[in-house]
């Protein structure tokens, strides 16, 4: 299982956690389902890792972005490949890189190409410092760096993460309509802040949601299917698996047969945040 930690306060409103994980086996083609979050990865061992979306293949970098994913997407790693990831809420990243959001999504980015002498100089530091703890503040410390040089940003992200919690608290279908009448705000100003710092639509964050949240019940429990589809807002089982299939190019009958022979806490090790 993998170890997590709180990120600090500051970076509280833009990091969900902090995790560690070490590969205890081979993994080959191993699914990687969309979390609704953005992952700063970094690698902090030898060994191999990569990562496969929609049939392109990506080694793993010492830094790296995996963006919003909405394709299928897959992941290789040699056994002992320890990892430490930060979890970024879904529109946090815009406030710490200065690409295009968009060029992030359905993609893992070399973040040497985009910081590059910051990133090898915070490497070198990072080999120097043997406790998992330390290295954490030392990425928390380029994170703060970053935030504290596009404090303009900060307002627009206030009014995005509202509506982000608010598409992600919504029990039952999302209706852009009402959000635009609930925040007092346009749909098409909606749309376009979506589209320029979370790199989605407001649709295909509560696709990606709701995928989620059918899927820790698949992992977690023995429910049928079918009342998985309807408690979570799918029309019907057939909506349902086509919407499953197009977030990881399988069904759940068969993320649960996976389930049975790696067994849960081997998933939930590999997707991280479940």
């Amino acid at each position: 299982m993998p170890l997590q930690y709180t990120p600090c306060d500051i970076l509280k409103p833009f990091i969900r956690n902090y995790s560690v994980i070490t590969i205890d086996k081979d993994i080959k083609n191993e699914i990687f389902y969309p979390s609704g979050y953005v992952d700063f990865i970094v690698k902090m061992s030898a060994g191999n890792a990569a990562t496969i979306i929609d049939g392109q293949y990506r080694d793993t970098p010492p830094f790296e972005l995996l963006g919003h994913l909405t394709v299928p997407t897959r992941l290789n790693a040699t056994k002992g490949t320890t990892i430490l990831i930060a979890r970024m809420y879904p529109y946090a990243c815009s406030i710490f890189f200065p690409n295009p959001i968009t060029d992030f999504t359905n993609s893992a980015t070399n973040l040497l190409d985009v910081y590059a002498k910051d990133l090898r100089d915070l490497n070198e530091v990072m080999l120097s410092k043997i406790s998992i703890v330390q290295q954490i503040d030392l990425i928390e410390s380029f994170f703060i760096e970053k935030l504290k040089k596009h404090e303009k940003k900060r307002q627009k992200i206030q009014q995005l993460s509202l509506i982000c919690q608010h598409i992600l608290t919504t029990g039952e279908g999302f209706d852009l309509n009402q959000l635009s009448s609930t925040l007092g705000l346009s749909k098409r100003h909606i749309q376009k802040q979506f589209f320029e710092m979370v790199g989605l639509t407001p649709g295909t964050l509560y696709a990606s949601y709701r995928f989620n949240r059918s899927l820790r019940q698949i992992l977690t429990t023995d429910v049928s299917l079918t009342s998985i589809a309807y408690e979570c807002g799918y029309y019907d089982q057939a909506h349902f698996i086509k919407e499953f299939r197009k977030f990881t190019g399988i069904t759940p009958f068969q993320v649960r047969r996976t389930l049975i022979k790696n067994g849960a806490d081997f998933q939930k090790a590999v997707n991280i945040g479940l």
